[in-house]
């Protein structure tokens, strides 16, 4: 299957990563580099010369940023349609996922291979299943699936620790986060574990795991939850674990592909890294993917593989590890497996899934607007430069507030999780692209407070970060190669009396935004600290997208240049 933009991946860190003959090389490896077919995926495999007297060998299963997608999805991400299920054209949800996991667990046990199951967070979030069950669908699947451990991802915050407490009572698996600080008042208080630790084949292994900081912005886990510092606390833990008698450490993180191979590269004493958050395709049969795994050489000299498997339940992982007397990895192999139609999804799971689906499946299907083409909403698109959801949600919003004087609209990328396809879009769709029921917000800001605020928007395009800026009534140029938060932006016009103008910096401009970000959300801490009269207005997101969509129909995506990327080269 070639990328032809349909399977997001972020592109390894300069410097970080090194090749699998570096590897070999660094190892002193001289047994063996080749591949094997397992499942019909291309698998990589490295064996050193460490290995060469055996180990103690472990297979792990492995998932990422799920984002509530029970049912299987499009090419888009978004919910499958009956007419692309009948054509072979869905992939992935949960009955897909339990029958490719089970047939691969039961395989390796039936070898007598030593197997855990792992989940690198975001279970919450991107389907009426969320809206609907708050997570009681997602951990009620999890559970039938036969999950080992989970570590949280900052999505699992979105409705606030008492609603995640929840989920975590309910579930027959731990669920970790050792930089997690959780305030001891707090429902959720003494439910998620600092590590886990695993026994399996006679032999200890050590789960664990860590959490962005930027949950403190981009989720909603409240005044009596905090985040420590990643590196510094791994340093400490791994530590303290391995002075437990726990040789063997694996982490499972959710701070991203390009935070794990900084994590890789800091921190001594972590066998192998399974990760999340950047829901980074790795990969060694698609094209431009980066590699599965990932190595990147640690303090000691050691190699650390690093790998994740995108998201949305598209792909199951399957990592071979063996590991020498030091509890580093000597030998690997592995690669992500595509759950596409040629994975019969398991019938009582999807049973299952259509009883839960009776009580959203009439509003999901209700008409909103035909769409004439469809409306790129993708991660990489929106979280990087202009892109077609961006523009229709920016101008929704604009259009449900163009009464009240507000003249310019920024919308966070990130919180557009997918596209739309052609033809006639419903209440379900929507709701996928705009599942976090946010609602409009306005402010006056001024200029210099925008631009400011446009900058910080683009600080972290390489992270493929959701402040990235879509915007409407505004139109601005950045250049990425400049250092982040110095002057990425080049130029900001605004929109006034049907004419470009550059932005003045003393001049005050009615903006529209969503609450989320009205509050400083996303990095938009100007948005909170300088708003003039701001009012959180009321009508949800996705209402305003429906109306807009019902009054534009049929609707033609559009990109008209609002977003310049420009090089100083």
């Amino acid at each position: 299957m070639s990328r032809s933009g349909k399977i997001p991946s972020n592109p390894a860190a300069g410097g970080a990563s090194m090749s699998r003959r570096r590897f070999m090389q660094y190892a002193g490896a001289s047994l063996l580099v080749g591949t094997s077919a397992v499942t019909g995926a291309g698998f990589f495999r490295l064996t050193t010369a460490r290995a060469a007297a055996g180990g103690y060998a472990l297979k792990v299963l492995h998932i990422n940023d799920m984002h509530s997608r029970i049912e299987s999805v499009s090419k888009y991400d978004s919910t499958c349609s009956a007419g692309d299920a009948g054509e072979g054209k869905c992939f992935g949800g949960v009955g897909r996922l339990a029958t490719k996991l089970w047939e691969r667990r039961d395989a390796l046990k039936g070898e007598g291979a030593n197997v855990i199951t792992l989940d690198a967070g975001d279970q919450f979030q991107g389907s009426l299943f969320y809206t609907t069950y708050k997570g009681k669908a997602e951990v009620e699947f999890m559970n039938r699936i036969g999950f080992d451990v989970m570590a949280l991802g900052n999505h699992e915050f979105d409705n606030g620790p008492d609603v995640l407490a929840d989920f975590v009572e309910q579930a027959k698996f731990p669920v970790i986060s050792g930089n997690t600080v959780i305030g001891g008042a707090e429902k959720l208080s003494g439910r998620v574990g600092e590590w886990t630790v695993l026994e399996s084949g006679g032999e200890k292994v050590g789960i664990l795991s860590v959490l962005t900081t930027d949950t403190a912005i981009i989720a909603s886990p409240g005044p009596n939850v905090s985040f420590r510092e990643e590196i510094d606390y791994l340093k400490d833990a791994v530590s303290r674990i391995r002075a437990e008698g726990v040789g063997k450490v694996l982490l499972l993180s959710h701070v991203g592909f390009v935070r794990d191979q900084q994590i890789a590269a800091q921190v001594e004493g972590i066998g192998a890294i399974i990760g999340g958050h950047s829901h980074t395709l790795l990969s060694n049969t698609v094209e431009g993917a980066p590699a599965y795994a990932t190595l990147v050489q640690n303090p000691a000299g050691k190699v650390v593989p690093i790998v994740q498997a995108y998201a949305y339940s598209k792909y199951l992982g399957e990592l071979s590890l063996t590991f020498d007397e030091e509890g580093y990895v000597a030998e690997a192999a592995g690669d992500t497996i595509l759950l596409d139609a040629s994975v019969a999804p398991d019938a009582a799971i999807e049973a299952r899934v259509a009883e839960l689906a009776g009580p959203i499946e009439r509003m999901k299907a209700t008409p909103v607007a035909e769409v004439a083409a469809p409306i790129d909403g993708s991660r990489e698109s929106c979280r990087a430069g202009e892109c077609q959801m961006g523009n229709l949600v920016a101008d929704a919003m604009l259009a449900r507030v163009a009464d009240q004087g507000i003249t310019i609209a920024i919308q966070n990328g990130g919180g557009l999780r997918a596209s739309i396809g052609e033809g006639m879009a419903t209440v379900g769709d929507v709701l996928t692209v705009l599942p976090f029921q946010n609602t409009i917000a306005t402010m006056k800001l001024s200029g210099a407070d925008i631009v400011a605020s446009l900058e910080a928007g683009v600080s972290a395009i390489e992270e493929g970060a959701g402040r990235f800026p879509q915007v409407a009534g505004l139109r601005f140029s950045f250049d990425k190669t400049a250092a982040p938060n110095a002057g990425r932006i080049k130029s900001v016009e605004v929109l006034e009396g049907g004419e470009w103008k550059p932005i003045d910096p003393t001049k005050t401009y009615g903006v529209v935004t969503n609450n989320f970000m009205r509050q400083g959300g996303d990095g938009y801490a100007l948005f909170k600290a300088n708003a003039i009269d701001p009012y959180d207005y009321g009508p949800g997101l996705e209402d305003a997208l429906a109306e807009y969509l019902a009054n534009n129909a049929p609707y033609q995506p559009k990109i008209e240049g609002r977003i310049t990327e420009v090089s100083a080269n």
